[in-house]
């Protein structure tokens, strides 16, 4: 219920928004409800998980490409973070990524500028970020596996999604929702 209301009161806002908490709890969930609630919901709504697209494709896949820029890349190609221009852009997996491409990102949040790979344009946008992870975040930028400037760019708004075992209280309400939507597909 906390994260639930907390996410009502911060959707309308244009912050920068980190979501953790273990696999399953529901982060990609909040950051939809963020996005459906907020200014930019009439926009995209664009998901990458950045754990499960290999650090060479991520690059191109979020920043675009130019055709020639590497091989195989026949022709301009349009990134997650055009796509997502005046919407929202969720970035699953955020500590998965390498420091050279946080360094990338965090230029990004900076500015809302960045070039695609191979280009020399430099492109603007208008984009909220959320990001999230499942793993102790605060623990990475100590060991020096996480960039600290990145992470307080990510961490305007944090909001931490305790397990469902630590929410029994949840269990029946969610109980009586998958019946409830089992029963309207019959």
């Amino acid at each position: 219920e906390e994260a639930v209301e907390f996410t009502k009161k911060i959707a309308p806002t244009d912050a920068t928004v980190l979501l953790l908490g273990e696999s399953g709890t529901g982060k990609e969930l909040i950051a939809k409800a963020i996005h459906k609630l907020s200014e930019r919901k009439n926009n995209n709504f664009v998901t990458i998980n950045c754990g499960a697209v290999p650090e060479t494709l991520l690059e191109s896949e979020l920043f675009g490409h130019e055709a020639g820029s590497y091989t195989g890349a026949h022709k301009r190609h349009k990134g997650y973070f055009e796509t997502a221009d005046k919407g929202t852009i969720f970035l699953d997996e955020i500590t998965e990524t390498s420091e050279l491409f946080q360094t990338k990102l965090l230029r990004v949040l900076q500015s809302g500028e960045f070039n695609r790979v191979g280009g020399n344009e430099t492109i603007k946008i208008n984009v909220r970020f959320i990001a999230a992870s499942n793993r102790d975040i605060e623990n990475l930028v100590k060991e020096n596996k996480f960039r600290e400037d990145l992470y307080y760019r990510l961490n305007v708004i944090k909001i931490s999604i305790p397990p469902l075992r630590l929410r029994k209280n949840d269990i029946p309400v969610l109980i009586n929702h998958f019946l409830e939507k089992e029963k309207a597909e019959h």
